[in-house]
């Protein structure tokens, strides 16, 4: 994946990005320190960044695990006919969904979703069953975490 703004995205906004992205709360004159810049130029790319879109937000990674739920799946739905539409809003207010896509395929929808243990899954799927025919995967370990740091100092 790369980016194609390239007017709005030099190799200095590349590493102010990287920066950011290994430590969202580093200070500008700490990112500046490393990238050659004043801590106000660092605060005007990361602003102008932030106005473009480029950067769309900041936030804490939470251990789910550590909060009870020790078990992860990807969940994967094949919507019922005129099912779908309804699915798409139900699913916004599921607490265990942490993330949630329309997929092409077989299957209309994949979910990452979040459990207790395996009776809070059992639970969670007989929800789902109404919208739709559904496959479970369980996630035994997490072989790359947060993608999202694609871009690299």
């Amino acid at each position: 994946m790369s980016i194609t703004l390239k007017t709005k995205v030099d190799a200095l906004n590349v590493k102010i990005l990287g920066f950011l992205q290994q430590n969202a709360r580093a200070s500008f004159a700490e990112i500046g320190r490393k990238v050659g810049l004043t801590s106000p130029a660092v605060a005007e790319r990361v602003k102008k960044m932030e106005d473009l879109g480029i950067i769309e937000n900041y936030s804490t990674i939470v251990s789910h695990s550590k909060l009870g739920y020790q078990l992860k799946a990807m969940i994967t739905l094949r919507a019922f006919v005129g099912k779908l539409k309804p699915f798409l809003e139900i699913v916004k207010t599921f607490d265990e969904v942490i993330n949630c896509y329309r997929i092409t395929g077989n299957e209309n929808i994949i979910m990452e979703v979040v459990l207790k243990d395996q009776y809070h899954l059992e639970k969670f799927i007989d929800k789902l069953i109404t919208y739709g025919e559904t496959r479970t995967h369980i996630v035994l370990s997490q072989v790359v975490s947060d993608a999202s740091t694609f871009i690299k100092n």
